[in-house]
């Protein structure tokens, strides 16, 4: 398993678009890619008010128990206020708390793939599923490509 960092994160507002889904083999892959897909073709990014830059958050949250069952995935930004939701979008906060940063470097998706990989099985990584998230910021644009996964863990969780 890669190494990680534990931080402390200050909760974080989202606005972007929802879908649910799984990491069942039938719906995940299938899902996730069409919902990319439906954000990059409606150009969400430029619809969504008060944002608080162009990094794209995959925020993955309202887990029905762990990452076995639904879940929820928004994609959007994070932005400062929540009083202005666009249709068709929803809004979610991010709890503050500690999180584990794993960086997912090389192609993607394929990194990232494995990166999600590693962390389910990752036996001592005490996760919370309050809201794990997937951080597209200035780094994912570089060669080569690097995108940091924050997964929220308890408090006393150490590397």
């Amino acid at each position: 398993m890669q190494d990680y960092e534990v931080i402390q994160k200050p909760s974080i507002m989202v606005i972007g678009i929802e879908c649910r889904t799984s990491n069942a083999p039938e719906a995940g892959p299938h899902d996730i890619s069409k919902h990319w897909e439906k954000f990059f073709k409606d150009e969400i990014l430029s619809k969504i008010p008060n944002k608080i830059s162009d990094e794209v958050i995959a925020l993955y949250c309202d887990y029905e128990s762990d990452f076995t069952k639904s879940y929820s995935l928004v994609i959007g930004c994070q932005v400062n206020s929540i009083d202005e939701i666009p249709e068709n979008m929803v809004a979610k906060k991010i709890p503050a708390g500690s999180y584990a940063i794993f960086p997912a470097i090389g192609e993607h998706p394929k990194t990232l793939i494995e990166t999600w990989g590693q962390i389910w099985q990752h036996p001592q990584l005490k996760r919370t599923y309050t809201g794990d998230y997937e951080l597209y910021g200035h780094k994912f644009s570089k060669s080569p490509q690097e995108v940091d996964v924050f997964i929220a863990v308890e408090n006393s969780q150490e590397p």
